[in-house]
């Protein structure tokens, strides 16, 4: 038999560590949402094609933050500086914006493709006539790129109105959440959070809530104001309580 060169055992080697052809999965590609303000008008807005922080979603929070933004403008937010923590695609912020807010300041995780869509709906929505900036911000982290977009006689004071939809199922960072709350929020008896969510995942419904506890710790009254089922719920296939993952909670922190 004659003595093999070793070019078949290379390529039997080589095999090995070469991936499947199908091994790389092809970038998902950003999506386009679309959300109808409750007095007509259409704001279609680009979501990550993904992202590991769920900003490739439109959530059922935010939709319906949205709409309470609108319905209650006149004396929520009009004339009203706004800050939105994890806005992901911005929908409550733009509709601030659209409905009177003074300066609207939308963040989100300091992920270059994140904040550089929250920029492109800002622009793809015509909202660069209004006073609306997008910064990317790490919760619990200094906040002085957030306050400089307030006017000088406003840098001192804070917002009047903060925006935190669907950000509650992130319980190891409740503490870091609340103290960017604390930092930025007017100290005005007139100021308030917003904290709207959805439990997605109802066995966890009591961590969810101790965000409010945790809160209250710091000085906040917390208050009910809305609840709202939604038609469909976001993960069809997830277990637990639908009813329940359907549901948007709605409440205001407001200091005491």
């Amino acid at each position: 038999m004659a003595e093999s060169d070793g070019s078949d055992n290379e390529d039997v080697a080589a095999g090995l560590f070469r991936e499947p052809d199908d091994y790389y999965q092809p970038e998902k590609q950003p999506t386009i949402v679309e959300h109808k303000l409750i007095h007509g008008k259409t704001l279609k807005l680009r979501l990550v094609g993904h992202s590991p922080l769920w900003g490739h979603l439109l959530w059922n929070a935010g939709r319906t933050i949205a709409d309470y933004i609108e319905s209650n403008h006149g004396t929520l937010v009009e004339d009203k500086t706004i800050l939105e923590l994890g806005a992901g695609a911005g929908l409550p912020s733009f509709v601030a914006a659209l409905n009177g807010a003074k300066t609207v300041v939308v963040t989100d995780y300091p992920d270059v493709d994140l904040v550089e869509n929250l920029r492109h709906n800002i622009e793809h929505n015509h909202l660069q006539s209004v006073d609306v900036h997008a910064e990317g911000y790490l919760w619990g982290a200094e906040t002085k790129k957030l306050i400089q977009h307030l006017s000088l006689d406003e840098q001192g004071k804070g917002f009047d109105v903060l925006i935190l939809a669907d950000l509650l199922f992130n319980h190891s960072e409740h503490s870091k959440l609340v103290h960017s709350v604390v930092s930025t929020l007017k100290k005005s008896p007139e100021a308030q959070a917003l904290v709207f969510f959805t439990p997605y995942r109802p066995w966890l419904y009591e961590k969810d809530m101790a965000f409010f506890n945790l809160a209250r710790e710091h000085g906040f009254v917390v208050t009910k104001i809305m609840e709202r089922v939604m038609e469909k719920v976001m993960f069809v296939e997830d277990p637990g309580d639908e009813l329940l993952r359907r549901t948007v909670f709605g409440y205001s922190l407001q200091w005491s």
